[in-house]
């Protein structure tokens, strides 16, 4: 009795715990979409904020593009598309931990053109100042 005991407790332990591959590789991926969520909430913010500013909206958009274009190339220099085998079943999981500490880096660069700079910052160029 005992040990169907102790087998019942270890079996429910384990499969509380545990994640297959394909579980964590959509568990990283839904992180990165998240923080993709979070830069577009950013960027359609800017773009609120600064709709007067037609230079800058133009260039702000332009910039975003050319972004997206640098972002898959970042990833691709990391990991090559080789043509044989070159990774393993862990490569979703890295390929999307990597979108989302670049998605996350970008927001952050972003956010500037929200939460402003201080006043008196001489470089401050389309910034609002605090």
């Amino acid at each position: 009795m005992k040990n169907i005991l102790a087998f019942i407790i270890l079996t429910l332990t384990f499969n509380c715990f545990s994640q297959t591959q394909t579980e964590m590789n959509q568990e990283a991926y839904d992180l990165f979409h998240e923080a993709d969520k979070e830069l577009n909430n950013v960027y359609n913010k800017i773009l609120t904020t600064y709709k007067s500013d037609a230079i800058f909206i133009e260039n702000l958009k332009k910039s975003q593009r050319i972004w997206i274009k640098f972002r898959d190339s970042e990833l691709e220099m990391k990991y090559p598309n080789y043509k044989t085998p070159h990774y393993g079943s862990s490569h979703p999981m890295c390929r999307a931990f990597y979108l989302k500490e670049l998605t996350e880096e970008r927001t952050k660069k972003l956010k500037v053109w929200l939460n402003g700079i201080e006043e008196g910052d001489m470089c401050s160029g389309s910034v609002k100042t605090n």
